[in-house]
């Protein structure tokens, strides 16, 4: 069977660097932290304090205050990353087949938000089971492809990826592949995450995670640092609208590069830790390199999981350089997390946004707050500190790594 080739055609965020992709993109190229003190809720016995969250977001200004009232803020910014690329994108929705046209969505936890204002009222009370009729529908992780389609109307392929941290990732891949076996032409694919909440804070304070380093929050995220001390939480969404490539073409799309790999793999190791040598990274990342049909030297940017955690930035580089040996030491290498924090299972579709973008301008966003390479870290790796940079970037490929010990990789390209 000849596989059907993949192609990006509109791109849509809301995230802590920007409301909009314009605004992402210039601050992730000017390495802008998007790091700020928690001021949703009373931080004073939290072991972390600061966040990376979206900024100057009303719900009341892209819903109807009654709408607005029914949807996790998870789904909200789902709808809105989705909105602006499907502007983006440009479709006439009379003309195109709905029948072939699919969601794809991913969240990590979904309605954490939701969740914890209603046991919180439950726990309140006198014990009597008050709950909103909108509980379970906001809450479940998979109501924000519902809702995608539902305003859309897209009847083709409808789910949701759950995967931690690479749900985002393993959602791209899902579409990708429906759309090369000719089972849909168009699909909406991207994730969102709304954790920044006592309980999303506390929960992974308990697993020992995330970063402390309320003294100095606004560089605590700083991968392959030797300092670093943990993750940093984010929030919000990102969107890629993915079309097949002759069906782009016959409707004159723009077109910002391919996507032409994936891969999936399992540590199968550890609840929360990576393979100490990185097996099923290095597995992930050659298995999606063979899917695209490229080698390893074809490849002149990796977008990292690089999460700032002691553990996980030392098995990732291990994993690049033994798949890529000498040529690790001409790729640009960076995490955007050291920016945006970490938005659990959105992060893939925030990078791939990123991915995307350095592949359609040549230019790689920089690891920001890198002053001092861990020694266990290769020091001749090009791990483009603090600053971007300027190359030409043929195919470039994001990695997503999740509690569970998942893995998922993606490669894009520039288009030919």
């Amino acid at each position: 069977m000849e596989m059907k080739r993949v192609v990006v055609t509109g791109v849509g965020t809301i995230n802590p660097l920007g409301n909009n992709i314009q605004e992402y993109w210039t601050n992730l190229e000017n390495g802008v932290s998007g790091c700020e003190l928690i001021t949703s809720f009373d931080t004073s016995k939290f072991k972390t304090k600061f966040a990376c969250m979206v900024k100057n977001f009303d719900p009341n200004n892209y819903f109807d205050r009654k709408e607005a009232k029914k949807i996790d803020p998870y789904t909200q910014f789902a709808l809105v990353a989705v909105d602006e690329a499907m502007k983006d994108a440009a479709f006439n929705l009379e003309s195109i087949d709905l029948d072939a046209a699919g969601v794809i969505w991913a969240s990590g936890i979904g309605g954490l938000q939701t969740m914890t204002e209603e046991l919180r009222g439950y726990f309140a009370g006198d014990g009597t089971p008050r709950f909103s009729p909108f509980f379970i529908p906001r809450m479940i992780s998979d109501i924000a492809a519902g809702h995608i389609s539902m305003k859309y109307g897209f009847r083709g392929p409808n789910f949701s990826t759950v995967s931690a941290c690479a749900s985002a990732t393993n959602g791209l891949i899902c579409a990708m592949d429906i759309i090369r076996t000719g089972k849909a032409s168009i699909i909406i694919s991207g994730g969102s995450e709304a954790s920044v909440n006592e309980v999303g804070v506390a929960g992974f304070n308990a697993l020992q995670a995330l970063s402390t380093n309320n003294d100095e929050f606004k560089s605590a995220s700083r991968p392959f640092d030797v300092s670093r001390d943990g993750f940093v939480m984010g929030e919000g969404a990102g969107c890629l609208i993915l079309e097949e490539y002759e069906h782009a073409k016959a409707r004159g799309a723009k077109i910002y590069c391919e996507l032409v790999g994936g891969g999936m793999t399992a540590d199968a190791y550890h609840l929360t830790a990576p393979h100490p040598d990185g097996l099923g990274a290095r597995k992930v990342m050659e298995n999606a390199i063979k899917d695209a049909n490229l080698k390893p030297e074809d490849i002149d940017y990796v977008n990292v999981h690089g999460t700032s955690t002691p553990l996980g930035d030392i098995a990732e580089t291990k994993a690049i350089l033994s798949v890529f040996g000498e040529h690790a030491y001409k790729l640009n290498i960076s995490s955007t997390k050291s920016m945006t924090g970490h938005l659990l299972g959105a992060a893939g579709a925030i990078e791939a946004l990123a991915t995307v973008m350095a592949v359609y301008k040549d230019i790689v966003p920089p690891t920001i707050n890198l002053q001092n390479v861990d020694p266990e870290i290769d020091s001749k790796l090009n791990l483009t500190p603090n600053k971007a940079q300027k190359r030409t970037v043929r195919a470039a490929l994001s990695n997503t790594f999740g509690f569970g010990g998942h893995n998922a990789s993606i490669i894009v390209k520039k288009i030919s």
